[in-house]
């Protein structure tokens, strides 16, 4: 257990802990996110000019100060009061992007956005429903839409707090649609007029089928392994989606990311950014918007180190020659 998931768990009831912290089924996913980040090894380049060194990428016309972005989780209103609206303030402190989780602990007009940010989505048997969260997802301010797409059925899991996201007073029709196909991405840029990244991508033949039907961004993922266990670890996917793209559209991924190493190795096998999900989740509850804008500054600092000692002063020098499978 990392010290952030310590911190978390001294301050959270242990039925939240547990609800961010669980896998699915044995949890051999959950369990092997991390070591399989760390199965590759730096090939560092020797005589280059790091006196100076930039994490700043540009994604979708943001400028961000490092490539780590914080992931669609749900509710943070059960790991801190303030919810969403502490960690968009603790993501924009730290020159970051936000996803914002289509089931959010707090409505859209109490979370006070400004920087970009992204919008998740699943798509819902209801479409008017998903429809309207769009929409209105976009009048607020999002400049993409991130579709979740690995989920056509939810593990059902006891969610800690009663209220309107329970699956048990959700809405007929909000469930996710178990039908869906990838006609869903174009007709979800139709009715939002911005990109739509697709979340879940695990396969190179997914990968290009998802570009082919529109997508402007893929999202190699396996939902944190909270829905399928066995599931691929994201590092061991991430190549082969990449090649498959072959650069058409930027490749995000996620799962397990701890420290600047992870995210390098992540960048040289073709991600052009990450996002973490739970090391929010733990520094909103240990420390509300400070803990999260120093997650993200320790990781962006963290990074520069490593790119430093591997010879990369910015991170379009980085690629798939500094590393090597252990």
């Amino acid at each position: 257990m990392t010290t952030l998931e310590e911190d978390a768990r001294a301050v959270l009831p242990a039925a939240v802990f547990d609800y961010y912290q669980d896998g699915f089924g044995a949890q051999v996913t959950r369990n092997e996110a991390t070591a399989a980040w760390r199965e590759w090894r730096f090939v560092p380049r020797l005589f280059r000019d790091v006196s100076r060194v930039s994490t700043e990428i540009e994604l979708f016309g943001a400028r961000l100060a490092g490539p780590v972005l914080a992931g669609p989780t749900a509710l943070h209103t059960l790991a801190h009061p303030e919810g969403e609206a502490a960690t968009v303030r603790g993501v924009e402190a730290a020159g970051s992007l936000l996803v914002l989780s289509a089931r959010a602990g707090r409505p859209l007009a109490e979370i006070p956005l400004r920087r970009p940010w992204w919008y998740q989505s699943y798509v819902l048997r209801d479409r008017e429903i998903t429809e309207r969260q769009v929409r209105a997802a976009v009048a607020a301010g999002a400049s993409a839409i991130v579709l979740t797409a690995d989920a056509p059925y939810v593990h059902p899991r006891p969610v800690p707090q009663a209220g309107a996201l329970s699956p048990a007073t959700r809405p007929v029709g909000s469930e996710q649609d178990p039908a869906l196909g990838s006609a869903a991405i174009a007709w979800l840029a139709g009715i939002s007029g911005k990109p739509v990244l697709v979340k879940g991508v695990l396969g190179a033949r997914d990968a290009a089928a998802c570009v082919d039907a529109g997508a402007a961004g893929v999202i190699v993922s396996n939902h944190g392994g909270r829905q399928l266990d066995r599931v691929i670890a994201t590092p061991r996917a991430l190549g082969p989606v990449a090649a498959a793209v072959a650069g058409r559209v930027p490749v995000l991924v996620d799962g397990g990311i701890q420290d600047g190493g992870d995210v390098l190795t992540a960048l040289a096998l073709g991600a052009t950014a990450v996002l973490i999900g739970r090391p929010v989740l733990w520094s909103l509850a240990a420390g509300g918007a400070d803990g999260v804008r120093d997650c993200l500054d320790l990781l962006r600092a963290d990074l520069a180190r490593a790119m430093a000692q591997t010879g990369l002063p910015t991170i379009d020098d980085i690629n798939a020659d500094i590393v090597t499978r252990g």
